[in-house]
């Protein structure tokens, strides 16, 4: 019997967006735009139900718009060389963050790789991929896990706690990370090949992949935004 996915949006939709998300980040050509851009993309996080996800990363960014525009006005020219080039990387870095993050919050493994499947995807592609978006979740967790170690010795795992205590901040993490980031990645291997990732056999699921009417309109409006965006960069 099959069960219909509980995600808004086909997985298939939310890749090539990504895509078209990289293409306008890239080629938007003021930080009002990017800010405008960034807008949408926190709407497009409400429809898939994370509104608290949205409001966050909306409000993250409209920190780095403003203090974009207070170094560009009243900076001395020492504090714009050292602050706009990593600022500029931000603004053009952030959407595409905020996006995949969205993605791998409200995709799931199954559910991807039956809409791949559907779609007619190699496995070729769908295989990394698959292991992408279980691997950094549990990455995720396993961060919590040290944070939590951290707290327990009296080290803070924060900016100031490093400043504080460089090279214990750094032992403290980077070592156990780098053990159970080396553990997470043997684990999922094993874990998709018992469950025959690999086999060539055509792949059968339980949740049901749907391409609905909101599937299109996002699409469209995805590509009607890139053509904007590319019209008035190379013809305005």
């Amino acid at each position: 019997m099959k069960k219909e996915s509980n995600a808004p949006f086909n997985p298939c939709t939310k890749i090539v967006l990504l895509f078209l998300c990289i293409i306008i980040s890239s080629l938007l050509s003021s930080i009002e735009l990017e800010l405008i851009f960034v807008f949408i993309i926190a709407l497009f996080c409400i429809i898939n139900k994370k509104t608290k996800f949205a409001l966050k990363g909306f409000l993250i960014y409209l920190v780095v718009y403003f203090v974009s525009i207070l170094t560009v006005q009243y900076g001395s020219n020492t504090l714009r060389s050292l602050l706009m080039p990593f600022l500029g990387l931000v603004h053009k870095v952030y959407p595409v963050c905020m996006f995949s993050m969205l993605i791998l919050s409200t995709t799931k493994v199954g559910e991807f790789l039956s809409a791949m499947g559907y779609a007619g995807v190699s496995k070729k592609i769908t295989i990394p991929l698959a292991v992408m978006l279980r691997y950094i979740p549990t990455v995720r967790e396993d961060w919590r896990y040290i944070k939590d170690s951290m707290y327990l010795r009296g080290i803070s795992p924060s900016f100031f706690g490093f400043i504080k205590n460089p090279a214990l901040t750094i032992e403290c993490i980077y070592s156990p990370m780098i053990i159970m980031a080396s553990k997470a990645a043997d684990e999922l291997t094993i874990a998709s090949i018992t469950r025959g990732i690999e086999s060539p056999k055509k792949r059968t699921s339980i949740i049901e992949i749907r391409f609905d009417f909101h599937d299109v309109f996002a699409l469209i409006a995805g590509v009607l935004i890139t053509v904007l965006v590319i019209y008035r960069r190379f013809f305005l």
